[in-house]
């Protein structure tokens, strides 16, 4: 059975632990070993973790019969502007329907802090097979874009939205 429950900032080290697992199997054949580790640094080190929490991002953990197995967090961006900034499901548990579970949730919760319509989008890397995930949940491709992260390094993505109403 899966559940979902907020996370607080005390939950920084389980997501760090999964993203350890789940960020390296996501984009192993898309990015670079050093890339890997350094948006891996950027993204979920302690530090960064504990600011993204601080900033207001909306974090949370599901669960398939008590074991910790995905992560989602968003962050609202604007007043009818929300920001899916990460959704993932550890491999091992991919294919038992936690992504959409994880992606319903998102919405769920974008609409209970803000009940009229809105704007949730997403930044995937454009060689991501999870596009078609996306696509199959109801999100479009608005644009896309190459943005510098640091180090040199950039991010190719497509930026995807869905209308909440």
């Amino acid at each position: 059975m899966l559940t979902i429950r907020q996370a607080a900032e005390t939950d920084c080290p389980l997501i760090r632990r999964m993203a350890e697992e789940v960020f390296p199997a996501t984009y192993r054949g898309i990015l670079t070993p050093a890339q890997l580790n350094y948006m891996m640094e950027w993204m979920y080190s302690e530090a960064s973790l504990r600011e993204q929490f601080r900033a207001g991002h909306a974090w949370f953990i599901a669960s398939s019969d008590g074991e910790p197995c995905g992560y989602l967090s968003v962050e609202r961006q604007g007043e009818a502007l929300f920001h899916l900034q990460k959704i993932y499901v550890l491999p091992r548990f991919q294919g038992i329907g936690a992504g959409a579970f994880l992606f319903r949730h998102a919405v769920e919760y974008i609409r209970s802090v803000h009940p009229a319509p809105c704007l949730m989008e997403l930044n995937v890397n454009r060689r991501n097979p999870a596009l078609r995930f996306y696509e199959r949940m109801g999100m479009r491709r608005l644009r896309e874009g190459d943005f510098p992260i640091g180090d040199g390094y950039y991010m190719n993505d497509y930026i995807m939205g869905l209308e909440i109403r």
